[in-house]
């Protein structure tokens, strides 16, 4: 039986839209109960958060914030390799980020200087998934390049345990980071929290992080009340594959994005049919060992796909169709299809470069689009966290030469006030 479900596309001209559609994973009922959670912790703040984590998280709490002495014990307590990983990270993933600081833009014409001030927001807050998993690499990716951008205060939630605690590598990551606040409240309920505030989590000016459809659901729903990145939603990759690739490296990476599950994608692209059948067989091998088995297959269970292509141009089409979170690329020469690549979160080209090194340690941003929003989202950048105020200044003479413009302007769009304010001051005191 194969484990991804083949679709031959070979001499195909169907609509490449309406072949690889897929099945939203999140539909109108996750909507419903998305909008009556961010309703009711809207209207009832922290009684209503600790009633949804004691529904959805099985956990009762108390106070929602974390000591932030618990952060700092964390990372005193945790092995001396994982801290090592961690500093490594954090180096990789600071310098990437400073380097997207962008310069304020300056201009003068003739008296008038209009210039972009970039002002970062006050208060950021962030989401990290939690609950099965713990991942600390994702606090790093959310906490940096909010710090990087200069934001006064950092608010962070994470889903509880079942004992209502929060795992040692998070808290941790947390405090090599530098976040301010931490809160064990996860789902739907914590973005609600983040967004209008309780009385224990004051409410927030933006918000990012990954997290199943319910948090995605959750941060469109107060989109506009707050500012967010992108829909970070379940894990995707795409791997585009000739026969020179290792069935196996293949198979591992398809599989590394599988295990986050569910409702995810893990989809080969190849105009290869023996490694489609080689790529099966090295999934079925390591799923025998797979810790988090349950969680692949339901990946693969409703994303796994092999699709067969007549080639690389043509996978290229099919890879910017489904426009995933992760792209790989694993031909003979990967670097001549990146020209070819115009939706993708992140592209990782070659054998030796796995998505898994964009979410560790390469310094690039792991919180990626997902749900085919790579056709007009982008990575987690320090922009998210910043806004441009444009500041314009001009001196009497400046005035006098753009003002029947201005006017002009006024006149054609019937706006009288407009055209007063610039006529007053033509007149003088």
């Amino acid at each position: 039986m194969s484990t991804l479900t083949r679709l031959d596309l070979r001499a195909n001209d169907s609509d490449l839209a309406t072949v690889l559609a897929v099945p939203s994973p999140s539909g109108e009922g996750t909507a419903a109960l998305v909008r009556e959670i961010v309703a009711v912790v809207r209207e009832q703040g922290d009684a209503a958060v600790r009633r949804l984590t004691a529904r959805f998280d099985e956990t009762e709490l108390g106070d929602l914030r974390v000591p932030q002495a618990d952060l700092e014990e964390a990372l005193d307590r945790v092995s001396r390799e994982f801290r090592a990983a961690l500093e490594f990270a954090r180096d990789r993933i600071t310098a990437y980020h400073e380097a997207q600081l962008e310069r304020e833009v300056e201009l003068e014409h003739d008296g008038m200087t209009v210039r972009d001030m970039i002002v970062p927001v006050d208060r950021a807050g962030l989401y990290v998934p939690g609950g099965r998993a713990a991942y600390p690499s994702t606090v790093l990716m959310t906490a940096i390049p909010a710090r990087v951008a200069g934001v006064r205060e950092i608010a962070l939630c994470v889903p509880p345990d079942r004992d209502g605690g929060v795992a040692r590598p998070t808290l941790a990551a947390a405090a090599l980071a530098g976040v301010d606040e931490l809160y064990r409240v996860g789902g739907a309920q914590a973005i609600a929290a983040l967004a209008y505030g309780t009385e224990s989590i004051p409410a927030v000016d933006v918000i990012v992080g990954p997290g199943n459809v319910y948090v995605a659901a959750a941060k469109r729903e107060v989109a506009g009340v707050v500012g967010i990145e992108s829909l970070a939603g379940p894990s995707e990759v795409v791997v585009v594959a000739d026969d020179t690739a290792r069935p196996e490296l293949v198979a591992a990476d398809l599989l590394a994005q599988s295990e986050h599950g569910p409702d995810g994608a893990a989809v080969l692209v190849t105009w290869s049919e023996p490694l489609v059948d080689a790529v099966d067989a090295a999934i079925e091998k390591l799923l025998e060992t797979a810790a988090r088995r349950e969680e692949i297959e339901s990946t693969l269970a409703t994303g796994g796909r092999a699709v067969l292509v007549d080639g690389p141009e043509s996978a290229m089409a099919v890879a910017n169709m489904i426009a995933p979170e992760h792209l790989e690329i694993v031909t003979v020469d990967p670097e001549s299809l990146v020209p070819l690549v115009r939706n993708a979160g992140a592209v990782f080209c070659g054998p030796w470069a796995p998505a898994v090194v964009g979410d560790y340690v390469a310094g690039v941003n792991h919180v990626l689009p997902t749900a085919r929003t790579a056709r007009f989202a982008s990575a987690l950048r320090v922009a998210d966290f910043q806004k441009h105020v444009h500041v314009v200044t001009l001196d009497e003479a400046a005035f006098a030469e753009v003002a029947p413009h201005m006017r002009a302007f006024a006149d054609v769009e019937g706006l009288q006030a407009h055209g007063r304010s610039v006529v007053l001051r033509q007149e003088g005191p």
